[in-house]
């Protein structure tokens, strides 16, 4: 074995020494950090590819017998996030024993029911599917990893002729065959048949390694997955090129996103065609190398090899007959250029299905992509929300680095459509699907917010994000953006700065939101100030700012997005913060008063031309939000204290004493009437909702 301070090329070597003794000689724990640091890896397995075990003596608590006990990572669970309240703990004697009552290969999903029957830990998660490859095993830690180079070994022509070529008899090597608890009895097989060996190559599959402690099968893993590398990379320079060469020229950085951005809305309402997607794109050099290439209309319609691939991915991807320079700015022209491409691939996948169907099949999924090429610009990805659309991108990556490598070392092969049938539409999987929890109503939606930086428009933000929409924030100040954004998880906003004044600026910001998740649904007018004095201070200076911000900026907002929503042709929202101020008369308040009744005039004029569009433009009026409001830090409160005679610190209690119900509005009063216009109140536009406490010269009606 190599020492701890080894050097790995080809995959990242993260044992730490200290952080391994801290956690003393408890198995589960080692257990656990190695299967974090492994899944941190891409290289080495993806999220939710793989599976990692250990094996330790526990005491019976019916016997108090000394008992041999696997903790094996849970279904559905990803080794780089996991932890004890995700894995399961088995009797591994038990396990063993179902030996005996297994009934071959029609037997299989009988056999994951009866994995139940052999639980130790009460607190164990669903053992998955691979729970039987592990426990047939004697060693104490195990790895099975999805690992780029060894499913490329896997995955070439003559593979297991290649594996002896890489590690002689060191390895074992069992072709392709459904997971399950027949696999588990191949590898127990081909260990007796080959005692001594430090791994088995699945075909088609991955990686099988192991060790008698964890640091032991942590470097056993990585060695092999480096001989891999070694190995493809050296054939690699030996043929000189990947892919057939170079067919065509990428586009130029910025020419790309520009492009992507353009698209993206158009794909996602292609996409979105039985169930709305959220969208991801990569034009990662890995990527260009391939969708660039010779070889790409070949390979692409092979499909990919590994199961946890093409269950993210779909069999094949959707290759665009689109030039890298298209023009895309007619979207009827374009979109004309694109329906038929997806009416092909929906029926191809049709096609497939009805082909390959069992009596008993799952009814035919989503017939629309999840990858999509655009050769010369990127990859697209589009699934039901931004963690599975990453993750199917980063799959399909994955898919590319494996045939990359089993290009160089002999030939590419994908699996047999039937198998790859039965792995996509297992009951299994289907039962998996069906145990999934309910959508939040806003997922699969996109919201841009202004003025997100804090206050009112942050609270929105944070309610369209709490009920599952995916969020783009959007402010003048970044400081302020970056703080919001870190609040949120990883795959749920995004930010840009914008300045609603300039019809650029919002058009950076859409195309951010568009590149980021495929488009947007809902826009909400956030972005303000207020100004308040009486008419002979209000300058021509006043009136312009507010007239720009609030109102310019609000059609700005509202043409941009009415662009890309018809792209997309799913509808959408439009909302704007105005305020009571829009509907009563006040003193000192002609710049601001004028701005928000011009807000409200034109949500009910958008509402009145976007019917047919199924846009629908309501407004929310906000009014005496104090408490965590922007607007009131500056002078505007001193303005309304002197207009009512009080002090500043009054007016909280002012504000809560003059509406109906007494009560103080807080900016998440205002998001949740927010949320009621686009979850809810789903027939309703051309609205005014006052959030005010009641307000009888604000009734609208």
């Amino acid at each position: 074995m190599k020492s701890t301070t080894q050097r790995f090329k080809y995959v990242d070597h993260l044992w730490d020494d200290k952080k391994a003794a801290a956690l003393g000689d408890d198995q589960v724990a080692l257990f656990l950090y190695r299967s974090n640091i492994l899944g941190a890896d891409l290289r080495i397995t993806n999220y939710g590819g793989g599976n990692t075990s250990c094996k330790t003596i526990e005491k019976d608590p019916l016997t108090d017998a000394d008992v041999e006990v696997m903790w094996i990572k849970g279904s559905g669970g990803d080794i780089g996030t996991l932890t004890k309240a995700g894995i399961a703990g088995l009797y591994t004697d038990r396990l063993r024993d179902l030996k005996n009552v297994y009934g071959g290969l029609a037997d299989e999903d009988r056999m994951v029911g009866l994995f139940n029957h052999c639980i130790y830990d009460l607190d164990s998660k669903a053992p998955s599917i691979d729970t039987p490859l592990h426990g047939l095993l004697p060693f104490k830690h195990i790895d099975h990893l999805h690992p780029d180079a060894l499913i490329a070994v896997a995955a070439a022509k003559d593979s297991e002729k290649v594996t002896r070529e890489i590690w002689g008899d060191t390895m074992g090597w069992v072709p392709w065959q459904r997971p399950g608890f027949d696999l588990g009895l191949q590898l127990e097989k081909c260990l007796n048949e080959n005692p001594g060996i430090r791994g088995i190559v699945l075909g088609s599959h991955g990686l099988f390694t192991w060790g008698d402690t964890s640091h032991e099968c942590y470097m056993n893993s990585l060695e092999v997955i480096e001989m891999a590398s070694e190995f493809i990379e050296k054939k690699i320079k030996e043929n000189g090129s990947v892919f057939g060469g170079q067919k065509i020229e990428s586009l130029p950085k910025e020419e790309r996103l520009e492009k992507a951005a353009q698209l993206m809305p158009m794909l996602r309402g292609l996409c979105s065609s039985e169930n709305r997607m959220i969208g991801h794109f990569t034009d990662s050099d890995v990527v260009l190398e391939y969708i660039n290439s010779n070889d790409l209309e070949r390979l692409a319609p092979m499909g990919t090899s590994c199961p946890d691939h093409f269950l993210r991915t779909k069999i094949q991807p959707l290759v665009l007959r689109l030039d890298a320079k298209e023009d895309l700015s007619d979207t009827g022209a374009v979109l004309a250029k694109l329906r038929p491409a997806f009416e092909e691939y929906r029926q191809g996948y049709q096609d497939y299905y009805d082909a390959h169907k069992r009596e008993n099949s799952p009814a035919v999924r989503d017939a629309n992509p999840v990858i999509i090429i655009y050769p010369g610009v990127g990859m697209f990805s589009f699934a039901k929300n931004k963690q599975t659309t990453r993750v199917a991108n980063e799959f399909y990556v994955n898919a590319i680095n494996v045939m990359r490598g089993a290009e160089a070392i002999t030939e590419y092969t994908s699996l047999p459509r039937q198998e790859a049938f039965d792995i996509e539409y297992w009951l299994l999987e289907e039962a998996k699907l069906q145990r999934m929890p309910k959508e939040k109503p806003l997922s699969r939606k996109v919201a841009l917010v202004t003025g997100a930086g804090g206050g009112i428009g942050k609270a929105i933000a944070d309610k369209l994000a709490e009920e599952g929409a995916n969020v783009v924030l959007t402010d003048i100040a970044e400081d302020r953006l970056k703080e919001g954004v870190s609040t949120y998880g990883r795959d749920t906003a995004s930010y840009a700065v914008c300045d609603v004044t300039e019809g650029a600026s919002i058009a950076g910001a859409y195309g951010k939101a568009c590149l980021e998740f495929g488009g947007v649904d809902i826009v909400v007018h956030s972005a303000g100030l207020a100004i308040s004095k009486p008419i002979e201070d209000t300058t021509e200076k006043d009136w312009d700012l507010l007239q720009d911000v609030l109102v310019k900026g609000q059609f700005q907002l509202a043409k941009q997005a009415v662009a890309i929503m018809r792209k997309q042709g799913l509808g959408g929202d439009f909302i704007s913060i105005a305020s009571k101020n829009g509907l009563v008369s006040g003193p000192n308040n002609v710049g601001y008063g004028t701005s928000k009744a011009a807000q409200q005039h034109m949500a009910r004029l958008l509402a009145a031309e976007l019917g047919g569009d199924k846009i629908r433009v309501n407004t929310v009026n906000p009014d005496g939000v104090i408490v965590g409001s922007k607007i009131w830090e500056g002078d505007w409160a001193e303005g309304r204290a002197k207009a009512y005679g009080i002090t500043v610190e009054e007016l909280p209690a002012h504000y809560a004493k003059r509406n109906l119900l007494n009560e103080i509005i807080y900016p998440e009063d205002i998001a949740n009437g927010v949320f009621a216009c686009v979850g809810i109140l789903d027939k309703t536009t051309g609205n005014i909702i006052n959030v005010d406490g009641g307000m009888a010269n604000a009734f609208v009606r």
